[in-house]
């Protein structure tokens, strides 16, 4: 078994209330669940108005298929024009840890 987990550090546009903030940030939220069955939520700064931090965990029976759903999460948030990806933060455990 591997479990493989992303932290994101974003950095949110035009955003200036935490109503605001969390119309841009459900959204990621519920499409990286959808298309990937990922476990998600925002796990950090949720006073803050322009900056968000979601985490992410999965687990599979395969490396491989591990890291092509990490790699697929990554590039969907990377790619939301709305929010700015600061930083993300991988970890990858196996059963063997």
């Amino acid at each position: 078994m591997y479990v493989g987990t992303l932290s994101f550090d974003l950095l949110l546009g035009d955003v200036h209330s935490l109503k605001e903030k969390r119309s841009v940030v459900r959204p990621i939220v519920a499409e990286l669940q959808r298309k990937y069955a990922v476990s998600v939520a925002e796990t950090g700064n949720q006073n803050l108005h322009r900056r968000a931090e979601i985490g992410l965990a999965v687990v599979s029976g395969e490396w491989d298929h591990l890291t092509d759903v990490l790699d697929c999460c990554e590039r969907l948030v990377a790619a939301r024009p709305e929010v700015d990806l600061l930083s993300v933060r991988r970890r990858l455990h196996s059963d063997e840890d």
